[in-house]
Formats: structure tokens, sequence, C-alpha cells
């Protein structure tokens, strides 16, 4: 190769390699689109509002949240995995990210490696709930009643593969008892049912539950963390009720498209780990029933990994048709 040729691809590389720096240095240029795949006022919704406003004030661009609902959270995933890997697309993920990895045969992008993990936001567990006239105290009665009738106790969540259905589908197996899982089309729906009496308990997150507990009309039975919660102390875990190692918590996080230039996935690490230290996004958070709490990319992709994993031992394990 002459010295000429091999200058000009020298300095061809050289240029290559400088872009992603220079697109970094320049970041972020223009709003910060996050995208989310449940319905707008829910849980994502709030966290994604909740964590990108206070980031906002250091990035110097605004969040602006969309909700891309659809498909268990896929569609909002695939939109994010296809955009541009420039950083102003992110995705706020949830649990419910794994469980889709677990459930789907096939999907429009790879559920670990088809992201850059940035850091989780938060933690939190799933309420075991029922009425407040209901006869069971205890998680531990609702499970002694089902070991006498395999089936015939019944619990809703808010739809076949949700995150909440896989944690049925986890505790009888884990306590060696059948129980009919009862779909609906959200939590709201299933909360419904569960009121009018047509079900004897749901599993839901906190939020689609506390008002009601508040109010006296529901009762917690157990909490499926590995702690009991602070907002409800009282209510004991399912694993101090009789199912040993018991312990599901859900979480949310941001990721970006792979190949997004590192520069920018630190400092929008960085931002991240900042906000989740402000008191006031911490103790909304914490009303929320979850706990701030944030990862290094790796840790992320370890656990995003290890869920995908765990899942899909329950889904096989259950006979859950996949999707």
């Amino acid at each position: 190769m002459d010295r000429r040729r091999f200058t000009a691809l020298a300095a061809g590389t050289l240029a290559s390699a400088a872009l992603p720096m220079a697109r970094a240095q320049d970041w972020p240029s223009r709003p910060i689109k996050v995208l989310q795949g449940f319905a707008a006022g829910g849980n994502a919704d709030t966290i994604a509002r909740l964590v990108g406003t206070e980031m906002a004030k250091g990035l110097g661009q605004p969040f602006v949240v969309e909700a891309v609902v659809g498909a268990g959270g896929t569609l909002a995933s695939a939109a994010v995995a296809r955009a541009a890997p420039d950083g102003h697309t992110l995705l706020l993920a949830t649990g419910g990210h794994a469980v889709a990895g677990a459930l789907y045969q096939k999907l429009p992008y790879q559920t670990v490696d088809g992201f850059q993990m940035v850091s989780t936001i938060t933690f939190f567990p799933f309420l075991v709930v029922t009425t407040a006239e209901s006869r069971y105290r205890s998680l531990a009665e609702v499970l002694a009643a089902a070991r006498q009738q395999p089936s015939a106790i019944s619990y809703g969540t808010a739809g076949v593969g949700s995150t909440h259905h896989l944690v049925g589908e986890l505790m009888a197996k884990m306590a060696g008892v059948q129980m009919l899982h009862v779909p609906y089309r959200g939590d709201s729906a299933s909360l419904t049912s569960l009121m009018a009496g047509d079900i004897p308990m749901i599993i839901a997150p906190p939020t689609a539950v506390l008002g009601n507990l508040k109010a006296g009309k529901l009762r917690a039975l157990a909490v499926t963390g590995s702690r009991r919660w602070g907002g409800m102390p009282e209510v004991p875990t399912v694993a101090e009720q009789g199912v040993a190692g018991f312990e599901v918590t859900s979480w949310a996080g941001w990721m970006l498209p792979a190949g997004t230039p590192m520069p920018i996935v630190e400092r929008l690490h960085a931002e991240t780990q900042k906000a989740l230290q402000v008191p006031a996004v911490k103790a909304r958070l914490e009303e929320m029933g979850g706990e701030a709490r944030g990862s290094t990319p790796q840790e992320m992709v370890a656990m995003v990994a290890a869920e995908v994993q765990k899942w899909t031992q329950v889904v096989t394990d259950a006979r859950i048709p996949r999707l």
C-alpha cells in the first residue's frame, strides 16, 4: 500500500472513530424522548416523568414521555431498539421486559443484547390482596385451603403472561399447591372483580391497591419481596408464611438502543444517580411502594439476563403457552 493511500485510510478511520465522541459532546441537542409501554398515568409513566423531570435539570433538555401501549410493553421496547443510538430516545423498562423475553417466542429485538443498559431506578414488590370482608386473614390460610381443594382457590391478575401472573405461578409451584389463574385486562379490571366478590384475591403492585387498602376496603395478605415493605410493615412476606425462599420484586430502569456512545451512557448514568438522591424523588418512589436504587450498566445487564432465565423456567413449569 503506498504512503498516500495509507494516510487517507488512516485519516478516515480516525474520523469515523471521532464521530461518536463528537455526537456525545453535542448531546443532548434536543429533548429526550422517553418511551414506556403501559397506560399513561400508570406506574411506569409516573416513574419516567418523576425521574426524567429531575434529570432534565442537569442535562438542560426536557424529557418527553410517550406511552406506546400494547403487547406487554414490547411495542415500546421494539421502537427504542430500532431508534438511532444517539441518546435522544430512552426506554423506561420494567420487570415486564424480562417477562416478555421469557414469554414471547419471537421478538423484533434481543431482550438483553438489543439494548444498552444505563441504570435501574426503583424496585418494588407485589401485594397479595383480598377484601376486608374475606374469611382469609393471611396467605398461609389461603395456601392451606388450596392444599385441601386443588384449583378451587383462584387469583386475579392484570393478564396472561403479566409479571403478576408469573408471580402467582411461581408462588403456587414453590408452595406445592394448585391455584386457578383468572386473567383480566389490567389492574383496574382485576380490582373491580375482587371488589365485586367474583374472585377471592388478586396480585397487584402497591400503586393499584393502596387507596383501597388505606380506606379499609381491602386487606393485604402478603408482600412478595424478600423483606416486609416499609409502607405496610405489618404485612408479612410470602416467605414468612411457609413458602421458604420465595422473593419477587419488579423493577424499572433506563435502557438505550445498542451502540449508544459510552460518554452518553455515562452521563445519563451519573444524572440518574443524582436524581435518585433527591429527597422528593426518593419519597415519591417510596409512596408508590418502591425503593430508589440505581445500578451500574453491567449490574443491570446481569440482572435482566437472570430475570429472563428465571421467568423462562416458570413459563415452562406452568405450561404457559408462549406467544
